[in-house]
């Protein structure tokens, strides 16, 4: 039951901001790529098909034990999911505490009412904390962990820049504060911090279910 909810709930808050597209928004928010430059809503859908995979494996747990599905979602959700949708909620609001402007500007206020605020950037975060709670999951080698991470992340830094380099429109209005050489600094700073919150999750996995945990390997940790 707690991934099918997790799930719906995810699917119709994706749908609100799907909805959103088209409407008189505030200037150059959705110009080029839509919703989909920013990570906020990448975030939802990955959590929207995490939790959606989570449930059909659910629907499989007694037929047969280590099944494909299953070692997917451990994948997604210790790759990707935790340490992707906690880094949202921690660099919105620490940017948010400090200049709104820079990352979420009043102007969307009138938008998009708080509680869809706190849907993309707050919510994550207990739901994320319950899934670690409720289901123990198995975790990649770091080195193939932290691998595959930082490519994705890599990825979606390229696609920030390719917008930029498209229309002259900083995805993150913070971003047009930095020079060359800060940009590069503040990447590398933000993919330090999503190889640590990759890092914790599996530490908090750890603490949650005990050590003796397998590995996609096959061997214990």
């Amino acid at each position: 039951m707690y991934h099918i909810s997790a799930f719906s709930w995810y699917a119709f808050i994706v749908k609100s901001l799907a909805d959103k597209d088209g409407e008189e928004l505030p200037q150059g928010i959705f110009v080029y790529g839509g919703p989909w430059k920013y990570l906020t809503f990448l975030n939802l859908l990955l959590q929207m098909v995490y939790f959606g995979a989570a449930a059909l494996n659910d629907l499989q747990l007694g037929k047969k034990s280590g099944n494909t599905l299953g070692s997917c979602t451990d994948l997604l959700f210790a790759v990707f999911a935790f340490p992707v949708g906690m880094f949202v909620v921690l660099l919105f609001w620490v940017i948010f505490a400090y200049d709104r402007e820079l990352v979420y500007p009043a102007t969307i206020d009138a938008f998009f009412p708080p509680w869809i605020n706190h849907a993309m950037h707050s919510f994550v975060l207990p739901i994320l904390l319950g899934e670690i709670l409720i289901q123990p999951h198995v975790y990649p080698k770091a080195k193939h962990g932290l691998g595959a991470l930082g490519v994705v992340g890599l990825a979606y830094l390229s696609w920030v820049v390719w917008v930029y380099l498209s229309v002259g429109i900083w995805v993150y209005p913070l971003l047009g504060l930095f020079s060359t050489a800060g940009l590069v600094g503040f990447f590398f700073l933000n993919m330090s911090v999503v190889a640590s919150l990759y890092l914790l999750g599996g530490k908090l996995s750890s603490w949650v279910w005990g050590k003796d945990k397998k590995t996609s390997t096959g061997e214990r940790k």
